[in-house]
């Protein structure tokens, strides 16, 4: 056959899921403010978001509005959403309301269970990873190990159809997503060193997210 054949393969079913680098001097940003928190006791206790989140981790902590400005953290989230729902629907946001945003510190031997968040718009990114984070991998008989990595979850197993994304943690990675996007974080035991991540739900216009009424 000597017709050149074209093919692609299509994977338009499920969730979209956005990947995005955070900017350095937004990371440089935020991790200098948690570090600063960490040595304040009463602003931990102020800042503590735990009781809302179902993580068992060492800390949860509630960003302020003002240093989510101050580091330029709520407009990267902004245009970050708006580019992303444009390139799937092809229609501008013109709402956006941050509900909330919060960092999670997690260590040696912590995990965050299956879960799901609230309003219309969710995401999840790295701020500071273990160096020998997935070394473990090396002494186990199998090589399927994921302490420590972030794994999203649609649906079930089939034929052609896988129902775990899995995603290794590196600095600057942020994953958006739809906020009914199951997820969770597996312990890690090859590290002491801490494994800091940032989240965040959202809400955009109702007309776009609400695919049963609109026209």
């Amino acid at each position: 056959m000597s017709e050149e054949i074209n093919y692609k393969v299509l994977k338009s079913f499920g969730p979209s899921v956005f990947k995005i680098t955070i900017p350095k001097s937004i990371i440089e940003s935020l991790n200098n403010y948690i570090d600063q928190i960490i040595k304040d006791k009463q602003k931990m206790t102020e800042l503590n978001y735990g009781n809302k989140l179902v993580g068992h981790v060492t800390q949860e902590l509630i960003l302020g509005k003002e240093i989510m400005e101050k580091s330029g953290w709520s407009r990267f989230l902004s245009i970050s959403v708006q580019k992303w729902i444009e390139l799937e629907t092809s229609r501008k946001v013109t709402k956006l309301n941050i509900n909330n945003s919060w960092i999670v510190r997690q260590f040696q031997n912590e995990y965050n269970p299956t879960h799901w968040h609230s309003g219309h718009i969710s995401g999840a990114g790295f701020l500071k990873v273990p160096k020998n984070l997935g070394g473990h991998k090396q002494k186990l008989k199998e090589n399927n190990y994921t302490g420590g990595n972030l794994q999203l979850i649609h649906g079930s197993k089939m034929f052609l159809c896988e129902s775990i994304l899995t995603i290794k943690p590196k600095v600057g990675d942020f994953y958006f997503f739809p906020n009914y996007l199951m997820h969770t974080v597996y312990p890690f035991s090859d590290s002491d060193e801490e494994r800091r991540s940032i989240s965040f739900n959202a809400n955009i216009d109702e007309n776009i997210y609400d695919v049963y009424t609109r026209n």
